[in-house]
């Protein structure tokens, strides 16, 4: 997959693209509906595929205060985006100076000047431009004066199926799926198990003189951690290599009666080696319990065992 970085790098577009245009976050079933769809219609009708996304969610912008935490970083979402088979991403800053962007301005810079764009698809309730006020009846009308198709396409169940609204697939449902722990149904709707990419750092030692080491991992304050508790995982190294694990995220209440903030903290099982320093990702399957405060060291160890 191609990424352009701004509109001059975008592949040649001579015959034209389908685009998509959306921030993407999780690249879950319902972005995978509006991929399968373009790609569908790319391969008919001779074009490119064209994801159009964004560095930064809008409303780190717009509205800091409020805006959600991410399901994955930049990065993951490129790889997510590659794993679809389309042929380019075109990756925007979103800064103040887009948020105050017209939509009428974007379909004409972007969609129509540097894509060339033949087909739309956007999920039927998109908004876009400034004040969000482009949507898919905008796109449509525009459409109509630049010669380029658009198609609203139906917000689906886990399914791929049209989907109530208590149903949708969407970013905010998964992102409150994952911090009330409700893992298997975050899996369900991202359509693969929810992963976390941090790096291992330090930590006190503590699980290696229980006789269960762990590895701390530093995630980015913009990525969503999952409910506190125990998981079923996987920590996935640098190299690829995949290994089982028990995954726990928590304030340690056996340790420490008032730590503030939540930590990642993962016990690979059955290996031995240094992870000190290195990028993993930690892939969540299934929380068995929540967190929880045992009387002593004692009954914890009785517990781990």
């Amino acid at each position: 997959m191609h990424v352009a970085r701004n509109t001059t790098e975008v592949l040649d577009g001579t015959a034209g693209n389908v685009v998509s245009i959306g921030f993407y976050d999780g690249v879950h079933l319902g972005h995978r509906a509006l991929i399968t769809a373009l790609t569908k219609l790319a391969s008919e009708r001779g074009l490119t595929t064209t994801v159009v996304t964004f560095d930064t969610h809008p409303a780190r912008v717009l509205r800091p205060e409020v805006a959600p935490q991410l399901l994955c970083d930049l990065d993951q979402k490129l790889e997510l985006l590659a794993t679809t088979g389309i042929d380019q991403t075109l990756l925007l800053h979103f800064d103040a100076e887009r948020a105050a962007e017209r939509a009428e301005d974007f379909v004409t810079s972007v969609l129509v000047e540097a894509l060339n764009a033949k087909v739309v698809v956007v999920g039927e309730d998109f908004h876009f431009g400034h004040r969000r006020l482009g949507n898919v009846a905008l796109l449509t009308e525009m459409g109509e004066r630049y010669g380029f198709e658009v198609i609203g396409h139906h917000l689906v169940g886990v399914d791929w199926t049209d989907a109530r609204p208590e149903q949708q697939v969407s970013s905010t449902a998964i992102r409150r799926a994952v911090v009330e722990g409700r893992i298997s149904d975050a899996n369900e709707m991202l359509g693969r198990p929810h992963q976390i990419r941090g790096t291992v750092i330090d930590g006190d030692k503590r699980g290696r003189t229980i006789g269960f080491p762990t590895a701390n991992v530093a995630i980015s304050a913009e990525i969503l951690q999952p409910a506190d508790g125990i998981y079923v995982g996987e920590l996935i190294r640098s190299d690829g290599e995949t290994l089982p694990a028990a995954v726990y995220q928590g304030r340690r209440p056996t340790f420490y009666q008032d730590q503030a903030s939540s930590i990642l903290e993962v016990h690979v099982l059955d290996w031995e080696g240094d992870l000190y320093g290195e990028e993993v990702q930690i892939r969540l399957h299934e929380r068995i319990r929540g967190d929880q405060r045992f009387d002593s060291v004692e009954a914890l160890i009785a517990r781990l065992a």
